[in-house]
């Protein structure tokens, strides 16, 4: 029989240890009592058992597009930036025109108010009315003018490029075009946006003076520098006289980025590493004999060459196979705007002598026959009996730089029979470069 121990004095009921002895239902001593009855409550369907499983939200087709383009930035970064500059190479139109360029002419002042604002309404400080509803695009449309402009003048610069000097330039300028779409890139500050902006306000004025005057020499140029250096002078003088920036700010933010961007540009210059735009060899090649015809169409060159066919890649005669009293014809098309038709080129020869290398053989003055706006003009030059080896024609402007390089090899011929050549026509057309 089972009894209950009453608890000693000053011990309370109220909290009970449970027993670590758990006695079974079937016990005989345990004490069946029936379990409390609890009320039926009112009856709630259950629904469908899945509807109890939380589920995650089905996204919308623009989320899951933007979900997309999260995961994948860098490469829709690429796919813009390729698209849009295999737009601008097929839809550039001439270097020397006029649309062009007013449009890069307003483009650059749309940049240079930007960067201002920018200065006097930075991060923070609320812009006026006018611009409230536009002013979170500004950087958009800040590298927006920097990609356009910078993608047309690579190509301008490019066309007029020749040997490896000029090309090494435009790859910086290609680096400089992919860089701009860089986040890393645009956060760099002012001084970066300075140096693009002096950039393109040198290289715009670098190509449209020529094209206004005619003439590409080294005043030309220092005038396009000039230029450019007095619109930086101006916006430092605007900045100051708003009070936005003082003494040293004022200079290493704006006027050596500005300035020595300039004084850069110069020196790759003088050191004939600049492509001399707007002149551009549109056509170039050897060839035994050059002919000037007038045709139907205008005039025409026939151009006589022997190239086996399967040297598909030469230009006429680059494996010139000589006999006595040949003449080698370097024969080359340039594209120049039409107040170019009095401007001089030279050819300069080079031969290179197994004894003493490469030297130069002898430079000479061209003729240039101006074709109206369309084409440029189009001229040769000769050389008598060349002597057996390796020889390299270089197309140069009147100060020496660079237009084209075209190498080539002479061995002799000792056949006597009659040669039977090829003629190529070239004829003028509308080219846009």
């Amino acid at each position: 029989m089972a009894t209950a121990t009453p608890p000693p004095p000053g011990e309370t009921t109220d909290a009970l240890e449970p027993s670590s002895v758990s006695v079974p239902s079937s016990s005989p001593n345990a004490l069946n009592v029936p379990p409390a009855q609890v009320p039926p409550g009112p009856d709630v369907p259950l629904g469908d058992p899945e509807d109890a499983v939380p589920t995650a939200k089905t996204q919308t087709l623009l989320e899951r597009v933007q979900s997309f383009r999260a995961r994948n930035e860098k490469w829709e970064m690429a796919a813009f930036f390729f698209v849009g500059f295999a737009y601008d190479v097929l839809t550039l139109g001439r270097i020397d025109d006029t649309l062009s360029m007013v449009q890069q002419f307003v483009y650059l002042g749309v940049l240079a108010s930007l960067l201002l604002l920018e200065q006097r309404y930075p991060e923070g400080v609320e812009p006026p009315k006018a611009l409230a509803k536009v002013w979170r695009w500004r950087e958009d449309a800040i590298h927006f003018f920097y990609g356009s402009l910078l993608s047309s003048f690579t190509l301008f610069f490019f066309k007029s490029a020749s040997g490896l000097v000029a090309l090494l330039f435009l790859v910086v300028m290609f680096g400089l075009l992919v860089a701009n779409e860089l986040p890393r890139f645009r956060q760099l500050g002012p001084v970066v946006r300075m140096t693009l902006f002096s950039l393109c306000v040198s290289m715009y004025l670098a190509y449209v003076l020529p094209v206004l005057t005619g003439r590409l020499n080294v005043w030309i140029f220092l005038l396009a520098l000039v230029l450019a250096a007095g619109v930086i002078y101006g916006m430092m003088r605007l900045l100051r006289r708003w009070g936005l920036m003082e003494g040293t700010a004022l200079i290493r933010q704006v006027a050596l980025p500005g300035f020595g961007l300039q004084a850069a540009l110069l020196v790759l210059y003088l050191l004939r590493v600049l492509p001399p735009v707007p002149l551009s060899v549109t056509f170039s090649g050897v060839y035994h004999e050059v002919k000037r015809v007038n045709g139907p169409e205008g005039v025409e060159y026939h151009l006589s060459h022997q190239r086996p066919w399967w040297k598909f890649w030469q230009k006429g005669d680059q494996s010139f196979r000589v006999r006595t009293g040949d003449k080698v014809n370097y024969f080359v098309s340039v594209f120049a705007p039409a107040g170019f038709h009095d401007y001089s080129v030279y050819v300069q020869w080079y031969f290179d002598d197994p004894q003493k290398g490469w030297r130069s053989f002898f430079r000479k003055a061209l003729n240039a026959r101006g074709t109206g706006a369309e084409a440029g003009f189009r001229t040769y030059a000769n050389l008598t009996n060349p002597t057996p080896g390796d020889w390299l024609a270089v197309l140069e402007t009147e100060d020496g730089h660079e237009i084209n390089r075209l190498s080539f090899s002479v061995e002799k011929d000792e056949g006597t029979e009659p040669r039977e050549f090829e003629v190529f026509v070239h004829k003028h057309d509308k080219r846009t470069k």
